[in-house]
């Protein structure tokens, strides 16, 4: 029960009974109102930002948890990268060196994604950076592990083709040379007999008479036979696969034709001394993937490793070419 409130009046000298106007009472009931509202708001807000409730507390269990996993999940594809850069290290310096081939360029082992942010699903949360993270780490991974894939296949392909490899390679000197006397000059710089300029010798000369037998350095395929009075003269190539070509020159006569197909040790012509000689030689040239080079490197089945040094010795001594 409400108690009577009561005011003096002056006038009359005596207490009488004070009355709540309706404004007042409408005062005090938004008063009551907001100052309810208020602590409410507060009682809100501090509930909100300073207490969990247990399902919060579940979920920011559960979101430990997962940061943890994504931890832990770098860290293994960091481990797979090492192993990956290894077999990777392992192709380009065994593999592919072994059977004659150009390691893979790095620009294609570690081509990157084009197009649109790959990631943008993924932005705009509070571990974005961790989930972006791991992300770009195994597309890397699968992209490197693409390439490798294709890289042992073309291995394992060429191991399967390792024998006519093999016989392929231009691997014996192209005329009889067993004491290695009729090298009359090397592969590199050398003073042109006619010129007397320095200039580079693409390959080797074997001083010979008019007639010795050439041979075929490697099983291959004849794909030119020229007659001619100046440069070369008279010249064979052959196109022994693999990226390997022979080039035969200044014959006096050949054995061989165009399109034939030869072994290893098959007589394709004989020495002469047609086109730019000082004398009766054979000019024979080795190129790799259409470059010039030193035919000294492929000798193994005809030299030791005592006759390769003392060539790789001869070879670096300065001198003039023979045609």
């Amino acid at each position: 029960m409400a108690k009577n409130r009561y005011h003096f009046n002056a006038k009359t000298l005596k207490f009488e009974k004070a009355r709540v106007t309706l404004k007042e009472r409408a005062l005090k009931v938004l008063s009551f109102l907001f100052t309810t509202f208020a602590f409410a708001a507060l009682v809100i807000f501090l509930a909100y930002n300073l207490l969990e409730s247990p399902m919060e507390k579940m979920q920011q269990r559960e979101l430990a948890f997962v940061k943890v996993q994504y931890e832990i999940l770098n860290d293994r594809l960091d481990q797979l990268a090492l192993v990956l850069q290894d077999m990777q290290d392992r192709d380009d310096n065994i593999y592919r060196v072994i059977f004659e081939r150009e390691p893979i360029p790095s620009a294609i082992r570690k081509a990157g994604f084009g197009g649109s942010d790959r990631y943008a699903n993924l932005r705009g949360f509070k571990n974005s950076d961790i989930a972006i993270s791991t992300s770009q780490k195994l597309d890397v991974i699968a992209s490197q592990l693409y390439v490798q894939s294709k890289s042992f296949d073309e291995v394992f392909d060429m191991a399967k083709n390792k024998e006519k490899m093999l016989a392929s390679l231009p691997a014996i000197q192209p005329v009889s040379n067993k004491d290695l006397r009729r090298i009359g000059s090397y592969f590199g710089y050398r003073t042109d007999p006619f010129y007397k300029i320095i200039k580079l010798h693409e390959g080797l000369d074997f001083s010979a008479p008019v007639g010795t037998e050439i041979y075929a350095t490697g099983d291959g395929v004849v794909v030119n036979v020229e007659r001619s009075r100046i440069g070369y003269g008279n010249h064979v190539v052959i196109d022994h696969g693999y990226g390997f070509k022979t080039l035969y020159a200044h014959l006096s006569k050949f054995e061989a034709r165009r399109g034939e197909k030869v072994k290893r040790g098959q007589i394709i012509g004989y020495v002469g001394n047609t086109g730019k000689s000082t004398s009766p030689h054979l000019h024979y040239e080795v190129h790799r993937n259409g470059r010039p080079v030193d035919p000294i490197h492929y000798l193994f089945n005809d030299i030791s490793p005592e006759e390769y040094e003392l060539l790789i010795g001869l070879s670096s001594r300065p001198g003039q070419s023979m045609d």
